[in-house]
């Protein structure tokens, strides 16, 4: 049995995602609001942490 590895996503793909620019994508990363990891020194982000954080807003706005 293995398990799913999470896929990681550059800063640029999640702009693309979250429709917003990458001084933002950073921001939420420094507020720990947008988990991420480094990989060599390149900031990765796992596709479920921007769910994750979209579910989020939706449920604050809600």
């Amino acid at each position: 049995m293995t398990t799913a590895v999470p896929e990681l996503l550059t800063v640029p793909e999640v702009m693309a995602r979250l429709k917003v620019g990458r001084t933002k994508v950073y921001d939420l990363i420094r507020t720990h609001r947008l988990a991420s990891i480094k990989v060599d020194g390149c900031r990765r982000i796992p596709d479920q942490a921007v769910r994750d954080f979209i579910a989020g807003q939706i449920g604050e706005a809600a």
